[in-house]
């Protein structure tokens, strides 16, 4: 079995008396969708903050691609090639969806006009926000340059998800990216990652949506009192047992990892 693209051991977060991870683990493999489920309060969210640095632990030990990581930002995460996409999407809507795509990350003009008067290359960014929506099937929007805040929010998702598979080298986390959607735009949703999964990236799925995480996750990491408990293959275990582990109801199947 190849080595994790990420990892954690041993990942504690306490704030106060509050324990919200408690020796947590963590694996994400190569070209795979990891979903991630947990009841509310169960800690998955301060896992995945932990994981994309929005979040310090206070112990533990984060790998990507094997060595050992410190994220103190969202930013030193994704310098080192991890994107998320958050449930609220982090866009602006009054800019423009090239404008959006290249949002912190702004590409300045050849020479002095950058260097010295700081001039933005939209041309550039412009192609490359249209080469990035095509990739993944997204030109249904016909004008790189109109406001997001015109866009449906199937599109709305899809310009994150096209941000994220653009610069995310190494990995996509993303954290309910369908709770706001209608049935047809989440389906848009689900079609893209499977097109980002195909194009090398592995994914991380944060969903209260059992439905969408069976149909679409290759195994599913089970979150309960701040750690993992189990990590079950989707086809080997129904929707009902995942959640009666989830609760407590059901004891971890024997012979299955955690």
């Amino acid at each position: 079995m190849s080595e994790p693209v990420l990892e954690a051991r041993g990942l504690t977060k306490r704030y106060g008396r509050v324990v919200a991870l408690d020796n947590a683990d963590f694996d994400l493999r190569e070209n795979e969708i990891l979903g991630v489920i947990g009841d509310n309060g169960a800690g998955k969210s301060t896992l995945i903050k932990a994981l994309c640095g929005a979040v310090v632990p206070d112990g533990g030990e984060i790998r990507l691609g094997g060595k050992t990581v410190s994220f103190r930002s969202p930013l030193e995460a994704r310098l080192a090639g991890i994107e998320t996409v958050y449930q609220d999407l982090a866009l602006s809507p009054a800019l423009s969806i090239a404008d959006n795509m290249f949002l912190g990350r702004e590409l300045r003009k050849p020479g002095i006009m950058g260097s010295v008067f700081r001039g933005l290359d939209r041309t550039k960014m412009q192609k490359i926000a249209r080469e990035k929506l095509s990739e993944l099937g997204l030109m249904t929007i016909q004008n790189i340059n109109q406001a997001v805040e015109t866009l449906s929010g199937g599109q709305r998702q899809g310009v994150a998800v096209a941000r994220a598979a653009a610069f995310g080298s190494r990995v996509v986390i993303m954290d309910e990216p369908t709770a706001a959607l209608g049935v047809k735009e989440s389906r848009r949703v689900l079609e893209l990652m499977l097109d980002v999964k195909r194009r090398g990236l592995p994914i991380v799925l944060i969903s209260h949506n059992m439905p969408h995480v069976f149909e679409v996750a290759d195994r599913i990491h089970i979150h309960r009192l701040g750690k993992r408990i189990a990590v079950i293959n989707p086809r080997d275990f129904s929707m009902s047992d995942a959640v009666a582990i989830m609760t407590g109801a059901m004891k971890p199947p024997a012979g299955v990892e955690a």
